[in-house]
This record gives C-alpha cells, structure tokens and sequence, in this order.
C-alpha cells in the first residue's frame, strides 16, 4: 500500500545527494527535504512508487539540529519553491553537507578515501545567481516550478537572484505555460527570452538584450546572453585561476579544451603554451563555437572544433600535454575518459558540476593508470545542493609531468 500522504515520524539520519538527508521508517529508506541530520521530524510521504524507499517532506520539527535557521524566503518550505534545498541550514553548515556528499561519492563510486572543504565564494549566499529560468502559471504569474513538479509557484522575489534581474518579468502577466529565460550579465544588465510552443513548435523571442559582457580571466566576453556561463559572479573567474595553477601547459605544448564553451579555459591554456604551442578547443554549440572564436580572435594558436567530444576525439591527431574538461552535468563519461587516457596526457583538470558525475570519472581515470592529485570544491550554488569541483588528475606513467614537443599539429576546420 503507497505511503503517500502518510505522516511519520522520522530520526533524520546522514545527508544524501540530491538536497534531503536519509531516515529510516519501519524498514524502508525515506529521503526527507527540508530536514538537518540529527533531527527528529514529523515528515510527509509526498511520493512512494512502491520500491524500498520514498520521498517526504520535514512538516514539523520536533527536535532541532543547532544548525537549523529561518530560511530567508517564505517560498523555501515544504509545498513551496523547488529551486533552493537547504536554506533552513546556516551557510557554514550548508558547505559542510555538501563536503559529506562529495566524500561520500568520490568513496562510494571510486574507492577514494579524500578530505573535502567546500570553499566560499565571494559575496555570500543571496543575490548570487544571475541565470534564471522562470514559467508562467495558469494565472499568469511567473515563477518556479515546485520540488519535482510541474505545479508553478508564483514568486513576488527570489532572495538568490542578482537584486533587480527579475523585477520586469515578475511585474507582468504573461500567457499560462511561457517560459522565461533571465540573465544578468557582468556589466548588471539583464536579458531576457520568452520561450513558447505554438502550432507544435518552439518558438524563442528575445524581449531584451541577447548579448551578453561578461569578465573572466583578464578578458571581457561577449556571448549569446543565454548561452553556457557560469551562474555565480564570481565562479568562471575563480575557476579559470585554478585551471592556471594546475594545468601547467608547457610552451608550445599541445593542449586541449573539451566541451569549451566560449573558451574560457581555451584563453588560459593559450597563455601558457604561447604563439608557437596549440590549443584545441572543441564545443558542440555552434553559437558558443562563433562567439569563442570572436572573443579570442588574438589567441591564433587556438583552433575550435566543433562538434560532440565524443565523436571529435575520434579525429584528432597528436597527444596533448595537458586536457582540460568541463562536461555537462552528466559528466564526460567512459567513452570520453577512454579517449582522453589513450592519448597519454601528462595532466587533466577537471570541473564538475556533479559529484557522482565526477566520481564515476576518476574511477574510470583510475583503471587507465591515472591517479586524483588535488581536488578543490565551490560553494557555487549557495542555498541549492550543488557544488563545483575541480579536480587534478596526473599520469602514473610519467609522474604528471612530460611534454611530447613533436604532436602533430591541429589547424582547424
């Protein structure tokens, strides 16, 4: 018989992936949202399919953890908005849930035992994401949809977005089921599309904006406003810093940049290899392939392909020094990891937006005689469960160091 509806009564166990903590009730494994390890929780079955676990919400906290706080949105509760998972946890505890999580993947899925700290960013954890994407309910309202839902929860605010994003979008009515695309660039401007479904087929209109300036890595961007960025202010900058400290690309190496974006990485590789190395920046977006080239004009020894990395790999000559990748969520999976280590690279940085995406991985790296040597974690995402890594991962074969000078060069399409 489904449990759905039932209210339990739960000791609320570890954090999991996924934004809720692990209880256990009468056998099965309840996930429970809005909940803190070591609480004692009244919590609502809001989904049971029946297998050995299902899924509550936290109604009524009957002990509470020290760490518990009034979330600063009244929408981040049981039946609200689903954009946020832990904003009823102090920040420092929220960083500190999601070093468990990642520990635990990267012991789970790849037999590595390694100490995490989730750094900060700066700014703190409101008014941080500058990428939102919002849907109109059957009143018109714009909002976010609820946890696992297409219910819309109209919003008069959302305490995470860069301050004043939203405000033109959140103060009209627009046709129920329209979805909203918002990005505040790094010059404050905010862009916006409206995606819709008309006679069958998906229609995009840009109401404002569509260009967006962005400043990372000692370089101004310009780019499809709703194109792949990093969402927090200070993430692509922060990022590109550690990807420069790690990679070590030698002069006139052979580097490469997969799933490249704009570029990003490609700008930083291209310092270090200087005018007489390479970089091979490969990105299945041809929007993102036009504006990386055009933002990078002056770097001539990097070549874009464009195209999935999966089926790029396949053609391209010459063993890269280093390789650089940052997957979609998904993560690069067995067949790019495969590809990559055939080729013998000394260094790989890696950036990932999954921790079990980055775990199944490095455990792929492991078989092939790679080993992790440094890995940094990001509170990117404050408030949300996610969290960015990076991690370094070098050849047992050459020590992590090494540089084939003689690599067949790339010169583009």
């Amino acid at each position: 018989m489904s449990w759905t509806g039932r209210t339990v009564e739960a000791e609320v166990g570890a954090v999991a992936h996924g934004g809720h903590c692990v209880a256990r009730v009468e056998g099965r494994v309840v996930f429970v949202r809005h909940a803190l390890p070591g609480e004692v929780v009244l919590a609502e079955i809001t989904e049971d399919k029946g297998g050995s676990f299902c899924r509550a919400d936290a109604v009524r906290v009957l002990e509470a953890a020290p760490e518990r706080v009034e979330p600063p949105c009244p929408l981040a509760v049981p039946g609200g908005c689903g954009g946020c998972d832990w904003q009823h946890a102090k920040a420092a505890f929220q960083r500190e849930l999601k070093a468990r999580v990642v520990i635990e993947q990267l012991s789970r899925l790849a037999g590595i035992e390694w100490p995490v700290v989730v750094e900060e960013l700066p700014g703190g954890p409101l008014g941080w994401r500058s990428r939102v994407r919002l849907v109109a309910g059957p009143d018109g309202r714009a909002g976010l949809r609820a946890h696992r839902s297409h219910r819309v929860v109209p919003l008069e605010q959302c305490p995470i977005a860069v301050p004043g994003a939203l405000d033109s979008v959140l103060a009209r009515r627009w046709r129920p089921g329209t979805e909203l695309e918002v990005t505040s660039d790094g010059d404050g401007r905010a862009h916006v599309r409206e995606l819709s479904v008309a006679r069958g087929k998906r229609r995009a209109r840009q109401l404002t904006g569509g260009v967006a300036v962005q400043h990372a890595a000692g370089r101004d961007w310009k780019l499809d406003a709703h194109g792949f960025w990093q969402v927090h202010p200070a993430a692509a900058d922060t990022f590109a810093r550690v990807v420069r400290e790690w990679a070590q690309a030698s002069r006139d190496a052979l580097a490469w940049d997969l799933y490249a974006g704009v570029g990003l990485f490609a700008s930083v590789l291209a310092g270090q290899v200087g005018p007489d190395g390479e970089v091979v920046a490969v990105e299945s977006g041809r929007r993102a392939v036009a504006d990386g080239e055009a933002a990078l004009a002056d770097l001539p020894q990097v070549h874009w392909r464009g195209g999935r990395v999966e089926h790029v790999l396949r053609d391209l000559p010459g063993r890269p020094e280093v390789v650089v990748l940052d997957p979609p969520r998904a993560g690069a999976g067995r067949a790019v990891v495969e590809s990559i280590v055939e080729r013998g690279p000394a260094r790989v940085v890696y950036v990932a937006c999954d921790p079990a995406a980055l775990a199944r991985d490095l455990a792929t790296f492991a078989g092939s005689g790679y080993r992790l040597a440094r890995l940094r974690a990001f509170d990117a995402f404050p408030m949300t469960h996610h969290v960015e890594c990076v991690a370094l991962v070098l050849s047992e074969t050459d020590g992590g160091s090494g540089h084939d000078a003689d690599h067949e060069p790339f010169r583009g399409v």
